[in-house]
């Protein structure tokens, strides 16, 4: 069962409006209606419904940044997505809301920024409705943060392209329709990839199995084969080559979504930890009155307070147009780290009973290791950052 906690007050934070906050409210009860009651059946089952996706749309928490000519809100705001993952985040649902949150916050973006008018009035509606899940396939078994090095290929042959290659670890893998793939046109290094907008029946599409991971199990996960699959030549996306500068450039908001849901996963598991150790018992009186207990939360309590001022400061950057990558670089790579240090401390004060399913800080400490891998290694971005110093 998801466990909701109680997040810190967001009308304290200067970075948001009114209508944010009306905007929370109503998610936060849209969660408690439609997604913690099934919760628990999503993550047994390792898939959310697709009918989760045209949910979310109906209640104006899918796509929103659609213009309304295609459906969608025309509301082009990043803090409303921000919003979004935090709340998934308080409720203990983030897994189940990762398919709908990448279908808005990093996969829809390249359709907004690059797909021409004839693309658009073709995609978007479906999009903005939640009846087309979009996916995004860079990954691939023998390549990971390393976007030059992709293998997979495409070759134009008359009137379509003909990928073939294969894709791992891809989020809504199963439910997708639509995939934009990143593919290599050329040898050249950066200059060689394009991106492709691959739909649900092509031939030479296949999905693989569902990945078992040791953690996120409401979020599918699976793998994609291309094999001679042949793709219309109206389906690439942005001029031919340009696929490597469409990548890069979206990396900066999907690294500081990142960093978004992992400041508030700190919130989140430091709320649980400190309601546990003030009604746990050892020795005849609460486990949070021993100093061990109250120096370790106020350690954790003031590296969650520090880092939220940071994130909330690149928020505001990145709305503004100033956030920088290695700024980016360095929340992504901070919040990460210290969810998983928050969680191993929860996990401790839990003693055995955070080593099982029934306390929610298990699950929590499970799914925080992965932040340190995807979007860019931890070790990747600590690269990056060393780069801006000139060294």
């Amino acid at each position: 069962m998801a466990a909701t906690t109680t997040p810190p007050p967001a009308t304290s934070r200067t970075l948001f409006e009114p209508e944010h906050h009306d905007y929370r409210e109503s998610f936060r009860r849209f969660l408690q209606a439609e997604v913690v009651p099934h919760y628990a059946a999503w993550e047994k089952a390792q898939l959310v419904p697709r009918e989760l996706f045209t949910k979310c749309a109906e209640h104006g928490f899918l796509a929103i940044e659609v213009p309304e000519e295609h459906g969608g809100a025309g509301v082009d705001d990043w803090r409303f997505n921000v919003v979004l993952n935090e709340e998934a985040v308080y409720a203990g649902v983030s897994d189940a809301m990762a398919g709908p949150l990448l279908h808005s916050d990093v996969v829809l973006p390249y359709l907004m920024a690059s797909a021409d008018e004839a693309q658009r009035a073709r995609w978007l509606p479906a999009v903005a409705a939640g009846e087309q899940v979009l996916a995004i396939a860079m990954t691939e078994p023998g390549t990971g943060s390393d976007l030059a090095g992709i293998a997979t290929r495409a070759r134009r042959d008359g009137d379509a392209w003909v990928i073939d290659g294969a894709k791992t670890f891809i989020t809504n893998g199963i439910n997708a329709d639509l995939v934009i793939v990143a593919a290599r046109t050329s040898d050249d290094k950066h200059g060689g990839l394009s991106l492709f907008v691959v739909e649900r029946d092509t031939p030479g599409f296949q999905r693989g199995k569902q990945i078992e991971k040791l953690g996120q199990h409401a979020s599918d996960t699976a793998e994609l084969f291309f094999d001679g699959c042949r793709v219309p030549a109206e389906n690439l996306l942005g001029p031919e080559g340009s696929g490597f500068g469409q990548l890069v450039s979206r990396l900066v908001p999907e690294r500081l979504t990142l960093a978004v849901s992992s400041i508030a996963g700190c919130e989140h598991a430091l709320a649980l930890t400190l309601a546990y150790v003030k009604e746990r018992k050892a020795f005849g009186k609460p486990i949070g009155s021993f100093q061990n207990t109250r120096f370790q939360l106020a350690e954790m309590r003031t590296k969650v307070e520090v880092t939220r001022c940071f994130v909330d400061r690149c928020i505001e950057r990145y709305v503004a147009g100033t956030c920088t990558v290695e700024e980016a670089a360095m929340a992504k790579w901070w919040t990460t780290d210290l969810l998983s240090e928050v969680t191993d401390v929860g996990v401790q004060l839990h003693g055995g009973y955070g080593y099982t399913t029934e306390y929610a800080i298990g699950k929590a400490w499970v799914d925080a290791r992965v932040g340190r891998i995807y979007a860019g290694t931890n070790e990747i971005m600590k690269e990056l950052i060393g780069r801006t110093m000139g060294l």
